[in-house]
């Protein structure tokens, strides 16, 4: 809805891959001010005005102080944050080795972690925040083929849900999304194959769309979720009913 995050400040992570991109121009769209963050940032969209882009390993603490530097520094304040950045690079179990599982780790669970803690000062010293943790249907349920991918997505669900309880008496609020098989470039990284496999099983017969993740990353964003904290927003065409 236009000009429902008046006012708001945003940090995205992962801002020039698919889903952070569309969660990226939504935000802007509704009024909200974004800091984009990406170990790319050449493929960030032109900053200015409301958009900030910046280079941002979201396994750094130093990285973060930045982000949360630039945000503070150009616009005030956070009263959101997207952990959208994720590391994926599918393997079975038995071919996952313990690099594999560090290279995971570092971005998917400890970037989700110091991002929490990097923007708590700021939420708290505005007596209100919310941190949305873009997780996976992964975590819904036993698969394979994406063992270590799989792991910090449960990992995610499980900070998620503590973080919103301990976070809540400070009018924090932290929430998961949850998504299902999406259009982006993750995606092509599956052998075909598995591509087919997983559409094959979806009700809705297609993956999803950027756009429709980004949906629901407004809704958690605005007062409009005011109530939720702890929750898990699915967006999978039905995948995990």
């Amino acid at each position: 809805m236009s000009g429902e995050l008046d006012g708001r400040v945003a940090i995205v992570t992962g801002a020039a891959g698919g889903m952070g991109g569309a969660i990226t121009q939504a935000y802007l769209a509704a009024g909200c001010r974004v800091v984009a963050t990406d170990l790319k940032p050449h493929q960030l969209p032109e900053a200015g005005g409301a958009l900030s882009c910046l280079a941002h390993d979201a396994s750094s603490e130093s990285d973060w102080r930045s982000a949360v530097a630039e945000a503070v520094g150009r616009f005030g304040r956070i009263d959101i944050l997207v952990n959208n950045a994720a590391y994926f690079e599918p393997a079975p179990f038995i071919d996952t080795s313990a690099d594999d599982m560090d290279a995971h780790y570092r971005v998917n669970q400890r970037g989700v972690l110091i991002g929490m803690q990097s923007v708590l000062p700021a939420m708290r010293a505005a007596e209100r925040g919310t941190i949305i943790n873009i997780c996976s249907v992964a975590a819904l349920s036993g698969s394979t083929g994406a063992f270590a991918y799989m792991s910090t997505k449960w990992a995610i669900r499980g900070m998620s849900r503590a973080a919103a309880r301990e976070l809540a008496p400070f009018a924090i609020r932290v929430n998961a999304i949850m998504p299902g098989l999406i259009d982006t470039a993750m995606m092509a990284r599956n052998p075909p194959e598995r591509n087919a496999g997983i559409i094959g099983a979806i009700p809705a017969g297609r993956a999803g769309r950027c756009a429709e993740v980004a949906e629901a990353a407004l809704y958690l964003a605005s007062d409009r979720s005011a109530y939720l904290t702890g929750s898990e927003i699915v967006v999978d065409g039905g995948l995990s009913a």
